[in-house]
């Protein structure tokens, strides 16, 4: 009795390992793919919940369904305008395939590795694509920066003529004819002239742009890997020091500029309002002189009206004062007058 205790005792046991070998879980931040001897069975589990497997033969394989961090390594690039720069990026990525993901690089270290390549080599094509001061800066190029940056880039297209030699060696098919036209030559010389500016208008412009064109060109290959690159940013832009003086002394000489248009646009507004200043002076000038004038013509055409009231009242008193008047004008102490006593205005001083 007790041996058959014993046994039942040891079947439960073993079949208490075997269920939980077989019953795994999945979280709410996991998926899963199961794998039997190293290769996947069935679909991956993608649901939280307890999933079932055939204990001590199929593997549980984890991967995270959340946003997973990439941090590059700072690497020295060559800009379109021939300067070396150092870019750190960093970038987002996620698990969008699970079992595509477990074929192609079968764990998170594998996948670090890809992404090394594939946003470190669409970093550098898109910098090498781009001049020195469309890498630097957040907002787009003007029209006028554009036209000023293309001047230092060799455009790709000005090597294309050379290539001419090594395929006029290649031997020719019976349907090629033995020299090329003059005017596919003139064609390709025309090709070869291509507007910088233009081009660089249908490039990328300013930093987001630019980071959006190096998730662009790494995303497909990663999507055949079952990786969703989210969102690739550039952490740091350093010069190397041959770079770093020519850029302090663009930014002392851009800096100076802006100064003098600062400058002269200060002058130009003070010597507008120093005109309008003169202006408006004169007009009270002008206008205080009318007012002036008009009272002391209402003061004398009132004076005059006292004068007449006074003359019509007593007229001979009046011419009296007014003699008074004039004598005290005329003499003073060292004049001297010879006046006939008889006259007009004398008349006061006879006796």
């Amino acid at each position: 009795m007790s041996g058959g205790k014993a046994a039942g005792v040891i079947v439960l046991l073993v079949g208490l390992f075997l269920g939980m070998n077989a019953i795994y879980t999945v979280s709410e931040v996991d998926q899963v793919v199961v794998t039997r001897f190293g290769a996947p069975v069935g679909k991956p589990e993608v649901n939280p919940g307890l999933k079932f497997k055939v204990p001590f033969v199929d593997v549980v394989n984890r991967f995270d369904k959340r946003f997973l961090p990439w941090d590059g390594d700072a690497n020295q690039m060559v800009t379109a305008d021939k300067k070396y720069i150092w870019v750190d990026t960093f970038a987002r990525w996620r698990v969008a395939d699970p079992l595509l993901f477990f074929q192609k690089v079968r764990n998170e270290n594998g996948a670090q590795t890809r992404l090394d390549d594939l946003i470190d080599g669409a970093t550098r094509t898109v910098v090498a694509s781009q001049p020195l001061l469309a890498v630097v800066r957040s907002t787009a190029l003007t029209d006028e920066e554009l036209a000023a940056e293309a001047e230092n880039i060799e455009q790709p297209q000005q090597e294309k003529p050379k290539a001419a030699p090594d395929q006029a060696e290649e031997p020719a098919s019976e349907d090629a004819e033995a020299e090329p036209k003059p005017e596919d030559e003139g064609a390709k010389k025309e090709d070869a002239k291509a507007d910088p500016v233009k081009s660089m208008q249908e490039s990328v412009r300013g930093r987001n742009a630019i980071q959006e064109r190096i998730r662009s060109l790494a995303a497909p290959a990663l999507v055949e890997m079952g990786i969703e690159l989210i969102d690739v940013r550039i952490k740091r832009i350093n010069y190397v020091n041959s770079v770093q003086v020519k850029v302090f002394e663009r930014m002392i000489s851009e800096r100076k500029r802006i100064a003098s248009q600062y400058r002269s646009e200060g002058q130009g507004e003070a010597a507008k309002i120093r005109g309008q200043m003169e202006q408006e002076l004169k007009e009270i000038e002008s206008e205080s002189y009318r007012q002036a004038k008009e009272i002391r013509g209402n003061a004398d055409a009132e004076a005059t009206d006292i004068y007449a009231e006074a003359y019509k009242r007593d007229p001979e008193f009046y011419r009296f004062l007014k003699t008074l008047e004039t004598y005290e004008r005329s003499f003073d102490g060292n004049t001297r007058f010879v006046l006939d006593t008889k006259g007009e205005f004398t008349r006061y001083l006879n006796p």
